[in-house]
Formats: structure tokens, sequence, C-alpha cells
């Protein structure tokens, strides 16, 4: 597919989204279309795999009669190898082709059946392994709310006219090479995101930030046992990382219900295996889910400067123990530091995005950030990006780099990309050529003039562990010379023009007969 057709497909998709706009907010009619693209996805997917199977029968899967004794035969030998394939199965009527055009039939109601079908999908999963992975996917698409509609009619004939449009479409699934719909769906999630507010935060990070991240931690790798993120949202950063290195294993945790479904789902959509993705709901610092595990590359955009406990309990927690102190209850910045290095393993790079504060802030922060360098010696960079590139908040952020085992220990690279970036509409936009410059500075660790700096560790010390940039990138730049006898003789031509000018209008103002202006 070429990028004018990937373009086209996308703004087909963004078009049969507004559908379902009416009076729903961005969250609500997200929720309904990436729902709808998943289940078509989903169904798709098994009629290719079922009819592989049925090849040597000369059957298309669609045709099977489920009534006859033939018919169960296959549907339960297909459903056998499903299930252990795939993770799940669909019957030939509730496929989601047999649906929509049986609802673009006069007369046909078919929201009773889109809701038993979902409901099978998710059932056929019980019991198996990838029930975990199915377990409540599609809780968050009601289809009773009175937003659809305010009459039964009325909803059937919006959520016909959604799959009857989506339909149309070709996925090109039976192309292995292409990842048509995982691009598309994470374009629409993108496009969510910027009409969401300050929520579009809590799931989307934009996707020019996440490559920076994923770049950095797949260095001078091309293949990642796995990967983890303790904040994942819809799980865009994570498979932002797989466009940069094999991975084997995703693992990620995320408390919003409605963003951990999108997660699964986006998961899945890429083609990631249901054994080869581990992703938990629950609140990452007050009950990890994966605490067990070390990880060969982190990466996070935590909520900025977010409340948690603080419980002092949580000393004894072996991901804090050893630091002796907590991240402030209003400010988690630094728990999740703590959290993620926790899981970080020996030959392992975390970068994470956090807001300005954790380079400065005192007390408790102060505290962790020093033992952190002087103590382990794990931080490796302090990158700082332009403001307002954030879905949510405009302030400048940065990217804090981790190792436990680093290449050059003697000194932190800094990097000031504040500059780099393109004023858009609503926020700033990194572009290629920044992403570019940014992760190259990484890499390569080149002193770049009022742009990076190799401060050693003494000169951090120095400082009192206070990661200011611009206290180790100088941005000051000289201002130009002035000639001042050159001023001087500028002035001096001014005051002999403004004589000659009043020696001019005292003359016509003395043939007027009028009074000279003083």
């Amino acid at each position: 597919m070429t990028d004018d057709q990937k373009k086209k497909l996308e703004q087909k998709l963004w078009d049969i989204a507004n559908t379902l706009r009416g009076k729903m907010n961005a969250d609500e009619f997200r929720d309904y279309i990436l729902g709808f693209i998943f289940y078509k996805y989903l169904s798709e997917r098994l009629h290719l795999y079922a009819n592989s199977i049925l090849t040597e029968d000369g059957i298309d899967f669609a045709d099977i009669k489920e009534n006859t004794d033939e018919g169960r035969a296959y549907l339960q030998a297909v459903a056998d190898a499903a299930i252990e394939q795939l993770g799940y199965f669909l019957k030939p009527s509730e496929l989601f082709r047999a649906l929509a055009r049986r609802g673009a039939q006069a007369g046909q109601f078919i929201l009773e059946d889109l809701a038993r079908i979902l409901n099978n999908i998710e059932r056929s999963t019980m019991g198996t392994e990838s029930e975990d992975d199915f377990d409540d996917l599609f809780s968050d698409m009601d289809l009773t709310s009175s937003k659809l509609g305010r009459t039964e009619e009325a909803k059937n004939t919006l959520i016909t006219k959604v799959l009857t449009h989506l339909d149309e479409i070709d996925f090109d699934l039976a192309n292995a090479d292409s990842d048509v719909l995982g691009d598309a769906y994470e374009y629409l999630i993108g496009q969510f995101a910027s009409g969401a507010g300050k929520k579009a935060g809590e799931f989307y990070t934009p996707q020019e930030v996440s490559t920076i991240l994923a770049r950095i931690v797949t260095t001078g790798k091309t293949r990642l046992k796995n990967v983890y993120d303790p904040t994942c949202g819809s799980g865009s950063l994570l498979l932002r990382v797989a466009k940069e290195a094999t991975v084997g294993d995703f693992f990620g945790q995320e408390m919003n219900r409605t963003t951990y479904n999108l997660a699964r789902m986006n998961m899945i959509l890429h083609g990631v295996h249901y054994r080869n993705f581990n992703l938990k709901q629950e609140d990452t610092l007050e009950h990890p889910q994966h605490v067990d595990k070390r990880f060969e590359a982190v990466v996070a955009n935590p909520p900025f400067s977010a409340q948690w406990s603080a419980n002092p309990l949580l000393l004894t927690d072996d991901r804090y123990a050893q630091y002796g102190r907590l991240a402030p209850a209003s400010k988690a910045d630094f728990a999740f530091v703590q959290h993620m290095l926790h899981q970080l393993d020996d030959n392992g790079t975390m970068a994470v995005i956090l807001p300005h504060g954790v380079l400065f802030r005192g007390a408790a922060e102060g505290h962790i950030r020093e033992y952190i360098i002087k103590e382990r010696n794990w931080l490796d960079a302090v990158i700082g990006l332009p403001a307002n590139i954030f879905y949510g908040t405009s302030i400048p952020t940065c990217i804090l780099v981790f190792k436990k085992c680093r290449e050059w220990p003697e000194d932190i690279l800094f990097v000031d990309a504040s500059t780099c970036f393109e004023k858009a509409k609503n926020q700033n936009v990194l572009l290629p050529e920044h992403i570019e410059r940014i992760v190259t500075a990484y890499r390569s660790r080149v002193v770049e003039p009022r742009f990076s700096h190799r401060a050693r560790l003494s000169e951090i010390a120095e400082n009192d562990y206070n990661l200011n940039i611009p206290r180790y990138v100088d941005t000051f730049e000289a201002e130009a010379q002035i000639d001042l006898a050159a001023v001087a003789a500028e002035l001096k031509a001014n005051v002999k023009g403004m004589a000659d000018l009043d020696a001019q209008i005292a003359a016509f103002c003395a043939e007027l007969g009028i009074e000279a202006p003083v």
C-alpha cells in the first residue's frame, strides 16, 4: 500500500468514526469505533486462518452449515485449532461481514446479535491460555447507551451504518508483511488523543517522542528478550520499540480499565501473539504485577507529578528500601523511576519521560537523585525536550536514560533539545530531523556547543547533584559587538538632519504667516 493509499484509508476510518460522534465526547466514540474495528479484525483473521485449515477440503469457512452434523464437526475442528493458535473462535454466522450484511437488509435488527457475538468471543477463551487477554475486552462498548440513539431502532440504524462502512474496507490481512490496520489503528488513537484534551496523556505518547525512546533503548541491538512499560496506556510505546528491534515478549501494567482494554486490542491488532504479551490492570506503584521479572528494555511516560500514597511501609519494599526515602506523596515521579530501576536487567536500558522538576527539586527527591548517581552510577543521560509537545500539558519535559552497566561510567550526557521543534497549530512538533539529531547525540555522545555536554561525575557533585540542564549545556549566545564610534556618528548625523528639517518647517510656517512649532 502506498503512502497515499494509507492516508486515504486513515481518513476514511476517521470519517466513519465521526459518524458516531453525535452527543458523545472523544473518549466515548473512540471506544465504539476502535471496538468495531477490532471485531472486524478478529473476524477476518479467523476467516483466513480457518480457510487455511480447510484448503484440502475445498471449503470456505463462511459457507459451513452450522446446524448439520458435518458442519458441527468442521466447526469443532476449526475451533480447537483456532483457540490454540489465535486464542479465540467465531462461528460463520458471527463473522463481521455476515452481521454487517444482515444488518443492511431492510427490517433486520442486529444489536442483540452484536452484543451476543462480542460476548461469545470472550466466552470462547474461557479456561484457555488466552482467557486473561480477552476477558472483558469489549466491556466499554455499551450498545444500550442512549447516546447511540433515542430509540432501539435509531441505535440499530447507526450501528448498522458504521458496520456497513467498515465492511467496505479491505484491511489486507492476507498480506503477511502488511501492517496497514495496525498503523491505521495507531493513527486513530493519535487523532482521539489530539481531541481529548488533558485526558489524552493518560493513554497516548506522541509518536515522535515514542520513537526517540524506542531508538534509545534499542541502541546497539537488533533483538530484545523483552520490553516493559509500567504505565503502558494504549500500548503504543511498547509497540514502537518493536519497530526498532525484534522483541520477544511485551509486559505492561495500566491502572485505567478502558485504556487497558485499548492496549490489549492494540497488541493483537499489531499481530502480537497472545502468548507474547502480558498486560495487567492494576496500580503499578501500590500493586506491581511483574515485580519478580527483569527486563532488557524499560520505557514509560508516567503521569506527571501524580499523587500516590507514599506509605512508610513501602520502605521495606525491595523497590524502595535501598534509597532510604520515598518520593513525596504529591509527586510520584521518582517512585516510578525507583520501580522501573528495580525491574531493569543488568544488561538493559531504561528511558522515561518526566517533568523538568525531577532534575532539581530537593528534599526526598534530591536524596534519591544523589543516591542513583553517587552510589549506583545508573544515570546515563538527561535529554531536555521542547515545551508543548504533549497532549494536555504545555510544560517542558525531559527524558532520563538509565543503565546498570554503563559504557561511559565517568560522565553523564546532557542534551538540550528544547529548540528542536516546529510550531504547529495547537502544539509544537518534532520533525524527523529533530528526532535524528537527538538520537545521534545520545548514541555518539559527541559534545556540540549549545546542544550537548558530557559532564563528569565530579562536576555534577559540585552542583550538589542538581541536574538542571542549563548548568551543563551553555545556551548563551554572545550579542554582536556594537561599534560605538559608528553609533555616535549616526546620532550626530541624525541631529544635523533634524536641525535641517526644523529650519525647513520654520520657513514654510513663515510663508504661511503662522507660528512655527517649538
